[in-house]
């Protein structure tokens, strides 16, 4: 038989696998050696009290039940000579909608402007060193997008209809830790998502798919309304009656092919702002309640959120134990983002604290039209980019003198390979957002206390949120409003934020372009 357990522990015994084994005996009323297997369901870090615990729910098996593994494998079906779906990028949306297409018998064949990943890690280490920023292999873009120099956090709050379990076990099948199917907050590292990333990319190629690395999209060919295929770079077209755009969002030059193709898209709300980085041993202090964190608890984080003028003020991306790196796409601009790796071992604690923007705020820039939200990035990572001295060196001021709103004499160390530069943020950044940035961070500051200090840092800027443009859809097809067999999905498109989110984004757009190839017949 099996019994569902639930254990609320200290740390270090939740870190014993005999004592949790012997406390689930005994909570199930079962016999130690009656016992045939315990599978952690569910684990979580619960420090609301001085006191923190360790929530486990298990299940255990005794007797002749035998333990079952709950993980559905992935089918590697051939799909070598299938009817073929175009996927614009291999970021998370892309890779996982190529593998729900071999699922279901359709060959992918995968379009990718940067690197494959081993490749790619050359050019990033170039941005660091010698401050040189290749447009098409950078940490935005190359294969595994944005998310394979990341945290790679897998919690997420949406509740976009789909699989959420299902990109666990793919990433579990593919070379994650067995961990991210049962932990409260699982994260991958990005010590790990690279080798992740290359099995996926083996499952993919093992099955027939195609990849075509380092080839930019210039454009998107229609007849009637409906999607024909791409054109290259080059002049190479690649024909397929059903496209998956899965770009992300900093493929601004996607954005205007779709405009100057007449494809519809609308502004949506994004968020800009900073990135902040302390000490990872005061986060922990503030977050333990002055407990050590000794061996036994993970590297602290935080989320913090509140209304100033009528906006949000939000942490976004919180990297606890990691490191901010570079993350512009062009050379002239410095952008900001955070990443950990597994162990999440770094001294300093690092997150975007961001400004919400809604279409209304960007009247100045209403002659770009539905773009008006890239203008305003580019405006602000440009701006960055002088406050840096026009290198990757990012504009930087301790956190107590932006709020107060003045210069900062000396710097802390910071994570940020490139280095930074003492620079007035409060004066530069546009109004709209320092004031509301410097109030938030007065309210963070009384809500965790010590999180307002000299100690910590600010780098500007944090701007690739989240797509300022969404390209429209049927919500029930996902098939774009007007040009049919385009599928546009994932953060690029406006229907996602972080990596399981637009993982599931993708591998509904394969289903639904199953179901296309269905009506063609």
């Amino acid at each position: 038989m099996s019994v569902r357990v639930n254990l609320s522990l200290d740390p270090e015994t939740a870190a014993d696998q005999l004592s949790v084994r012997k406390l689930c005996a005994a909570a199930a009323k079962i016999d130690l050696s009656a016992i045939s297997g315990v599978r952690i369901v569910k684990r979580s870090v619960d420090a609301r009290q001085k006191k923190i615990k360790v929530n486990l729910s298990a299940e255990v098996f005794s007797g002749d039940e035998k333990q079952v593994d709950p993980i559905r494998p992935f089918e590697l079906r051939d799909v070598t000579n299938r009817k073929e779906a175009i996927i614009a990028g291999a970021g998370p949306a892309g890779l996982f909608a190529a593998l729900r297409l071999i699922e279901l018998g359709i060959r992918p064949v995968i379009i990718e402007r940067g690197k494959d990943v081993s490749s790619r890690k050359r050019d990033i280490a170039r941005i660091s060193r010698e401050h040189v920023v290749d447009p098409d292999s950078n940490y935005c873009f190359g294969e595994g997008g944005a998310g394979t120099f990341s945290d790679g956090k897998l919690y997420t709050r949406s509740k976009k209809r789909g699989d959420n379990t299902r990109v666990l076990e793919l990433l579990h099948l593919h070379g994650a830790n067995e961990n991210i199917l049962y932990e409260a907050h699982p994260h991958l590292g990005t010590d790990k998502l690279p080798g992740i990333i290359s099995n996926i990319r083996k499952s993919i190629l093992d099955a027939g798919g195609l990849i075509l690395f380092e080839k930019r999209i210039t454009g998107i060919l229609t007849d009637n309304n409906s999607i024909k295929g791409v054109l290259l770079a080059g002049g190479e077209k690649i024909i397929s009656p059903c496209l998956i755009l899965a770009t992300g969002h900093s493929a601004r030059d996607i954005y205007e092919i779709c405009r100057s193709g007449r494809i519809d898209m609308e502004m949506k709300s994004f968020a800009m702002g900073v990135r902040i980085e302390h000490p990872q041993e005061l986060i922990d202090t503030i977050q333990y309640h002055g407990n050590r964190r000794g061996n036994y608890l993970p590297a602290a984080a935080y989320s913090l959120v509140r209304q100033v003028d009528g906006r949000g003020v939000y942490s976004f991306c919180m990297c606890p134990g990691g490191f901010i790196v570079p993350s512009a796409t062009s050379q002239e601009e410095v952008v900001v983002n955070g990443m950990s790796p597994s162990g999440r071992n770094s001294p300093y604690a690092n997150s975007g604290i961001v400004v919400e923007i809604r279409p209304e705020d960007l009247l100045k820039y209403s002659q770009s039209g539905i773009l008006a939200g890239l203008e305003f990035q580019k405006e602000l990572e440009h701006l960055a980019g002088e406050n840096g001295g026009r290198t990757q060196r990012a504009p930087a001021q301790r956190l107590t003198d932006f709020v107060e709103g003045r210069i900062s004499a000396s710097l802390p160390k910071s994570s940020y390979f490139p280095g930074i530069t003492s620079s007035l943020l409060h004066e530069w950044l546009p109004a709209s957002i320092a004031r509301r940035l410097q109030e938030g961070f007065r309210q963070f500051g009384t809500m965790m206390k010590g999180f307002l200090t000299n100690e910590a840092v600010i780098l500007g800027v944090e701007s690739r949120t989240s797509s300022p443009v969404r390209i429209t859809r049927n919500p029930d097809t996902m098939e774009h409003v007007t040009v049919g067999g385009l599928f546009p999905c994932g953060e690029g498109s406006g229907y996602a934020g972080g990596i399981v989110s637009s993982a599931v984004d993708g591998m509904r757009a394969a289903e639904a372009v199953a179901l296309r190839f269905q009506d063609l017949v």
